[in-house]
């Protein structure tokens, strides 16, 4: 009990040197809050309100219907042009689309013969040119296909093909980007606050005092692992339910109390990870230059940027022994899958194993540490 009190009342200490340090506590809200709002609406992996032009030379039934199918929200109502502006509109940048129907194109069509059909793309605009060709090309052989045979009365095609998608029907990316944004602030967040805790002290000069007083290094280090996990948690909560649900309009499938008992745990291996780091770093700068090279490897080789399936084999192996890995895989399957524990316990079960290992390990260099500091 007199080592619980201590943890709890070290743990307020820590909350306290948290609240007062604005730089920490800024980063934290912007990394919950503006962070993923930015990166779930800047960076969008699908054809929204994309320019386009056409220059109708045909003037016909089929050419209009091709250009009426260009519809929002992946394009904007088309616009009219003159094949002689084309060229200057597409040098100004006015539109990353221009159509080109040909003249006579719906009696080529009819006669059998295989007209060409121009689609001008700026691709200085990577993702929508990319997206967008694929779009335009599939939107016109379907229209020339159903005008062929409602004018021929040729029969329907054997198969129809439905797709149908699940977890996210409109393949929106800030469905994805944002809950993913939530995971790497987690583990970046989780080791630099654990770390900072530990290197302000020793900055301050007040490890020393610490040590001088009847706590155990263990009770130093769980505190401020308690503390900075507190903290993370509650953002975390607050981040789900304020940016994701209610700013972003995410819908979340699964179980919040679930995934935060995963979070829970996670957050015991970070800031293990953290601590560790600090007892190695001197200065600031220093656990700085060390985070990166440990957070950056674990948020993109942890599935939460690209799926494992597209990752060499060794390397998909390897990760398989990153907290960061399973973390990722319960969130997912979670949040977006409505998954129960029967499906995530094995992986709660990794996380809480390599989270124990590394946290005693932590709590083996710093007591090392602190025992060469007395």
């Amino acid at each position: 009990m007199r080592t619980l009190a201590t943890i709890f009342w070290l743990s307020t200490k820590e909350l306290r040197s948290f609240f007062r340090d604005w730089v920490l506590f800024g980063l934290v809200i912007y990394s919950f809050s503006l962070a993923i709002i930015a990166q779930a609406q800047s960076n969008t992996q699908e054809l929204s309100n994309a320019s386009i032009a056409y220059v109708d030379e045909d003037r016909s039934e089929l050419s209009r219907r091709i250009v009426r199918a260009f519809l929002p929200p992946y394009f904007r109502p088309p616009v009219a042009v003159e094949l002689g502006e084309v060229d200057h509109l597409m040098n100004t940048g006015q539109f990353t689309f221009v159509i080109d129907i040909p003249p006579h194109f719906e009696r080529d069509i009819l006669n059998g013969r295989m007209p060409t059909l121009q689609v001008a793309v700026d691709a200085t605009a990577m993702v929508q040119a990319g997206i967008g060709a694929g779009y335009a090309q599939e939107i016109v052989q379907t229209e020339v296909q159903d005008f062929v045979r409602r004018r021929s009365g040729a029969p329907p095609p054997p198969v129809n093909l439905a797709i149908r998608i699940a977890f996210n029907p409109n393949v929106t990316t800030a469905w994805f980007t944002s809950v993913m944004g939530i995971m790497n602030s987690v583990t970046m967040l989780a080791i630099i606050l654990a770390g900072a805790a530990v290197v302000r002290e020793r900055e301050h000069g007040t490890m020393d005092h610490l040590l001088a007083m009847p706590v155990t290094p263990f009770e130093i280090t769980m505190s401020k692992i308690l503390a900075n996990a507190l903290v993370i948690t509650v953002a975390v909560g607050l981040s789900l339910y304020l940016v994701v649900g209610q700013l972003l309009a995410v819908p979340i499938a699964g179980s919040v109390p679930l995934f935060m008992v995963g979070v829970v745990l996670y957050l015991f291996f970070a800031t293990a990870i953290g601590i560790f780091l600090a007892t190695i770093a001197r200065t600031m700068p220093q656990l700085g230059l060390m985070f990166i090279l440990v957070a950056v490897p674990l948020n993109l080789l942890s599935g939460s940027n690209t799926p494992l399936e597209s990752m060499p084999t060794w390397l998909r192996t390897v990760m398989q022994a990153s907290p960061s890995t399973h973390f990722v895989s319960f969130a997912q399957a979670i949040l977006y899958r409505g998954a129960g524990i029967d499906v995530v316990w094995r992986e709660y079960l990794a996380v809480a194993a390599m989270a124990a290992l590394f946290l005693g390990l932590g709590l083996l260099r710093f007591r090392s540490v602190a025992v060469q500091s007395s």
